[in-house]
């Protein structure tokens, strides 16, 4: 009885240790960024404004201020991660990456697989044509083609959007800069994306005249985390907090786009 009583008592021991490691892991998160010094962020350097290399080909744009103070405030130094729209979530749950900031709006379909942290911006998704272009509706789209990145926001609702629409073909390329350069040299006349990225190329090409037909819809914006780093994602939301409240993430929005955020997120 005595042999029976103790090893019952060592298997179930051993069980109970066996589950230590995979608790540890979850809670670790933020103090491994901690004790190595730097965290690893997953951004899109080839997005502008959200991430764009400048004329000394140093990262610059809203979403590398924003990682950038969000370092600073954690107290580490800041590693960017280069992603595309397609990869960024494989990266952050491969680990490659510790979190994403990267124009990472909240869908539904990747509530699946990643947790995100509280919104701190937001993302109109939208389809630009040339001016002499008559589209109003998806229907107008009919028998015409559409660039856009694999994987975004843009990919999602222009899908949705052409579903019933007979005819229209949906062109997807693996980045945001590939999509913008099939535009700027002719291959493509319409661009599905983000607000920014839009008026972006719209700007870099006038002859272009692109002008912003549909408004297919206005995404949150927000960090990108892994659902088994429930520690981080409270550092972050409460650092999402404390800089809507001071003003820091206004001033960043407002420096690359032009305008302040909505005022529901900053009060």
């Amino acid at each position: 009885m005595f042999r029976t009583r103790t090893t019952r008592r060592l298997a179930l021991a051993a069980g109970l240790m066996a589950l230590l490691p995979a608790a540890a892991q979850a809670a670790d998160a933020l103090d491994a960024i901690r004790q190595r010094g730097k965290i690893l962020v997953a951004i899109d350097v080839s997005h502008p404004p959200y991430g764009m290399l400048d004329g000394k080909a140093q990262e610059t744009g809203s979403d590398v201020d924003t990682a950038r103070l969000l370092a600073k405030d954690l107290g580490v130094g800041l590693e960017i991660v280069p992603v595309s729209g397609a990869n960024r979530v494989p990266f952050l749950l491969s680990g490659k990456a510790d979190i994403v900031i990267a124009s990472f709006s909240i869908t539904e379909e990747r509530k699946r697989v990643v947790d995100y942290s509280k919104p701190y911006g937001v993302i109109p998704v939208v389809i630009a044509a040339p001016e002499s272009e008559k589209i109003e509706k998806p229907e107008d789209l009919a028998g015409k083609s559409v660039a856009v990145a694999r994987g975004t926001t843009a990919d999602i609702e222009l899908t949705k959007a052409l579903k019933p629409v007979s005819g229209a073909t949906i062109v997807r390329y693996e980045d945001e800069a590939t999509t913008n350069t099939a535009v700027a040299t002719g291959q493509q006349a319409i661009l599905a994306a983000a607000l920014s990225t839009a008026n972006s190329v719209r700007d870099a090409n006038p002859g272009k005249k692109l002008a912003v037909k549909i408004t297919m819809n206005a995404y949150p914006m927000a960090v990108g985390l892994r659902k088994k780093d429930p520690e981080l994602k409270a550092w972050v939301d409460g650092w999402v907090d404390t800089n809507l409240k001071n003003g820091k993430l206004n001033e960043i929005y407002q420096k690359y786009f032009g305008q302040s955020l909505p005022a529901e997120m900053t009060h």
